[in-house]
């Protein structure tokens, strides 16, 4: 008789506890699931935050600098001209330095316009040497039509056409090869920016997703303190 009334007396105590502690572990799990969905929520906000700034943040244009120097040099008809666009290419030379420390993402693509505009300043040198050499020439030209030397002067108008003929053409090539390595350095970097964003999706995969933690938290929070004996059930079987 005395072990059944401890039985009844234990089998109450514990369904007392599990009827008072179900409300909270409902709770808890409820408190769990509201954990989760404010976290995916704020994800999700995050993203679209950034997407939005990201499709409304002008992309840089860095190879337009090197185009529009050639463009310039090849327009230079006089030595202020080609002085011009040297000056042109020098102080875009300063500003993609400066711009290549504020974006470090493109300081690949940066840096090849940089090389290419440095280029071009050496190319005005060159330009101004030949137009002065072209110069001279010219003026012997007067000189032997003064001398009436003119099959001699017609020579040299000849040799001095062919002269500028292949020097534009030069100045042409410069351009192409201007726009060839501006598509050839938007090409790498869309790639580049591919592997990065690759990257960054393999580091979040491999990192516990926010579901995954709740659940766990959710799991440690649902765990019972003491499941083999509830609060206050002990009995005294010695009486």
């Amino acid at each position: 008789m005395g072990s059944m009334q401890v039985n009844g007396a234990a089998t109450a105590s514990g369904a007392s506890w599990q009827a008072r502690t179900a409300p909270q572990e409902k709770e808890k799990e409820n408190a769990s699931q509201d954990l989760w969905e404010m976290m995916k929520d704020a994800k999700e906000k995050a993203d679209a935050t950034r997407e939005k700034f990201n499709s409304a943040k002008p992309k840089p244009r860095y190879g337009d600098a090197p185009l529009e120097a050639y463009a310039r040099l090849a327009r230079a008809k006089r030595p202020s001209e080609v002085n011009a666009a040297a000056g042109f290419a020098r102080r875009q030379i300063a500003r993609l330095k400066a711009a290549k420390q504020t974006d470090p993402d493109n300081a690949k693509r940066i840096q090849a316009a940089i090389n290419q505009l440095q280029k071009a300043v050496q190319r005005a040198g060159k330009k101004n040497r030949e137009l002065d050499r072209e110069k001279i020439e010219q003026n012997r030209q007067k000189k032997l039509i003064q001398e009436k030397k003119s099959r001699e002067a017609r020579r040299q108008k000849q040799e001095l056409l062919r002269k500028q003929a292949m020097r534009r053409l030069r100045e042409s090539g410069y351009l192409r090869e201007a726009e060839v390595d501006n598509r050839m350095q938007a090409h790498i970097a869309a790639v580049d920016m591919e592997l990065r964003e690759q990257a960054r999706k393999l580091g979040a995969s491999i990192q516990p997703s926010m579901e995954a933690v709740a659940q766990q938290y959710a799991a440690g929070a649902a765990a019972p303190a003491s499941p083999e004996v509830p609060p206050g059930g002990e009995i005294d079987v010695q009486a």
